[in-house]
This record gives structure tokens, C-alpha cells and sequence, in this order.
């Protein structure tokens, strides 16, 4: 292990909104790490003005606790490095330095003898508001991982999604639920999507439960599966390439629930309110049935009354949907057009 007795005693920090937090800031925090005892990451907040950035820039706003979060996972292990936050809803709108620096200061508890950050533009005013601290700036013109401010990576979030760190990438994650009644090419189209954007995709976990019982499911079931899918979603959403296709959501376990049992589960309910999806494709029931051995609901009659129902729960719900009908190739060329147009209206 590297010593440290030439730097002992110093304190160090560094600060930032990290509106997204990326790749370059863990460079400048690891490299300020390197220079002294003990490095004070210091996030500083304000829920309104951040929010206003965010929705200016076209991204989803990042609440503070979900930065922290993002910080804390990255620089896990690194022993000399501690993590604060300060909140102030005037500081920044004022750009009241004096507040800032006391909030700083109190929040450390320790005289600061190396200030850390990215631009020489602080130069003057680290000196005026730390005058016994050094500024060191690190990777001013950001060669090192090919960063970019955290205000361009906001603005083209998804080209420079190699930037965010897997942690980060997750929240942005484009969530597209795939739903329909029985054999509609939910599961066919799903792949093939996942081939082509090379992602992962969640595959329907309530098949898995129909073939181990052989479709002879109780209620408990459908709360089961219903949660282990909510599960494997969020497990899922780290690696994806942007986005994560979902076959077969929460939704439509409620429906068929409804279609075995003739009632809904509280839990399942709850599922379908917490998860939020960022494009729904709703497969219409105009390719001919197949009969795979679980499947029960082949008469034409039932399906179109199984589709309206579907529809009908999604009003409830207040969901939009995307219709998606004709043949495979048709669906397949539908679907990418609205995933594609999906990440074009998130740019400025």
C-alpha cells in the first residue's frame, strides 16, 4: 500500500451538483484522493434548481438522495474519501459564496488545505474564499476518459452514455413494456428487439410459473411471479445498452388474474403503480393464435374480448400506449420506429 506520510494531515475538497455524476468526476475524485489524506466529496443541492436544469436540458430530474447514492456505490472501498451533502435552496441562485464556504467549512470540521476541481476559472475565487488552501486543478481540458461537462452529457445523455458509470446508466434506462393478450408475438418481438439493440430484455416470468405447475397456478402465485418479475426488472436495468425491453408486466398478470380467479391482488396493484415505463407497445391480436400447450383463450370471440378488457385496465390506469399490429415484420418495424423517436424527442 501507497504511504502516505508525505501528505499527512491534509485535507482536501472537492464539490460539484454532479448533474449526472460520470466518469470524469471519479477521475478528479481519484486523483485528488491521491494528493491527500483525507478528501471531502461534497454534494451541494438545491431540489428547485436542480429540477429546473434537469427539465431545461431534457433530462429526468435527479433528486439529491439518488446522487448520493450514485457516489457512494463508485467510490465504495476508497478509504480516505467521505461523502457529504449540503442543501441550500438560495446558494446558486445568488451564487452567494460566502454562505457556500461556511456551509463547507462547518460541514468538514477541519482546516482545508487542497481544493480540488476542473476549470482554472475558480482560481480567483478559491483564493479569495480559501486563502490557505492550494486549488489544484485536475484534467482541465478533459482528455483523460474523453469527458465532458455534466451540462453537455444532459443535453446528449444517451450519445455519451459510455461517460456514466453502470449505477448512473440504470436511472437512465428507457423502460419499454411490451403487452397484449395471448399470443400476439409479445415474447418473438421482444427478442428480436433485444438482438437488434443489443440489450437485455425481462422474458415473461409467468410462463416459467405455468410450465413448473402446469398451468394449475393459485393466487399466491400470481403475487409471486408478479414480484419476482418487478425484481428482475430492477436487477436488469444495470448493463443495459440504454434501454431494457419488458415482456409481459404487472399489468397484464393482474389480467389474468381477473381471467382465473375473478379478482385482483392488492400487491400486484401496487407493482403496477410503482413501475414506471417510458413507452408502452400494445401487440394487437390480428396474427393467428397458436396453441403452445398453456394457452386457452384461442376463440376469436375471447381474444377480442381479452383485448378491449386489456385496453379498458389501461385507461383505468391512465396509461398511454403505442398500438402495434400487422405482421412479424410489420411489428418489428413499427416498434423500432417508436423506440427510435423515443430517444430523438429527448434531445434539445
Amino acid at each position: 500500500m501507497q504511504s502516505l506520510a508525505h501528505i499527512k494531515g491534509t485535507v482536501g475538497f472537492i464539490g460539484g451538483r454532479f448533474l449526472p455524476f460520470h466518469r470524469g468526476h471519479i477521475f478528479a475524485i481519484i486523483e485528488a484522493s491521491n494528493q491527500v489524506e483525507n478528501l471531502y466529496v461534497v454534494l451541494n443541492s438545491s431540489e428547485d434548481r436542480d429540477r429546473e436544469i434537469c427539465i431545461s436540458d431534457g433530462v429526468v430530474p435527479m433528486p439529491a438522495e439518488v446522487r448520493l447514492s450514485w457516489i457512494g456505490e463508485c467510490l465504495s472501498q476508497l478509504e480516505n474519501i467521505r461523502i457529504l451533502h449540503i442543501q441550500d435552496e438560495s446558494w446558486g441562485k445568488s451564487d452567494d459564496w460566502d454562505a457556500g464556504t461556511r456551509a463547507v467549512k462547518e460541514a468538514i470540521g477541519k482546516p482545508i488545505t487542497h481544493v480540488f476541481s476542473s476549470e482554472h476559472v475558480y482560481d480567483e475565487l478559491f483564493d479569495k474564499y480559501y486563502p490557505e488552501a492550494r486549488h489544484v486543478v485536475i484534467d482541465a481540458r478533459r482528455d483523460t476518459v474523453g469527458a465532458r461537462s455534466a451540462g453537455e452529457i444532459r443535453q446528449n445523455l444517451y450519445d455519451y452514455w459510455d461517460l456514466l458509470p453502470q449505477t448512473v446508466q440504470a436511472f437512465f434506462v428507457k423502460r419499454i413494456a411490451i403487452v397484449g393478450t395471448e399470443s400476439v408475438g409479445k415474447t418473438t418481438l421482444t427478442e428480436k428487439l433485444s438482438k437488434f439493440y443489443n440489450t437485455p430484455y425481462v422474458h415473461e416470468v409467468g410462463r416459467d410459473y405455468c410450465l413448473r405447475f402446469s398451468d394449475q397456478l393459485t393466487v399466491e402465485h400470481f403475487d409471486q411471479l408478479a414480484m419476482e418479475h418487478f425484481l428482475l426488472t430492477e436487477k436488469l436495468t444495470l448493463g443495459c445498452n440504454r434501454l431494457l425491453l419488458i415482456d409481459r408486466v404487472a399489468f397484464v398478470t393482474q389480467d389474468y388474474l381477473e381471467m382465473y380467479f375473478k379478482r385482483r391482488s392488492g400487491l400486484i396493484d401496487e407493482i403496477i403503480r410503482r413501475q414506471k415505463f417510458d413507452l408502452w407497445l400494445f401487440l394487437e391480436p390480428d396474427l393467428e393464435w397458436v396453441d403452445d400447450g398453456i394457452r386457452f383463450a384461442g376463440d376469436e370471440k375471447v381474444r377480442e374480448k381479452n383485448n378491449i378488457h386489456l385496453k379498458e385496465m389501461l385507461s383505468e390506469y391512465g396509461i398511454s400506449y403505442r398500438t402495434v399490429s400487422g405482421d412479424y415484420n410489420n411489428r418489428f418495424v413499427e416498434a423500432k420506429m417508436a423506440i427510435d423517436n423515443l430517444f430523438e424527442s429527448h434531445k434539445p
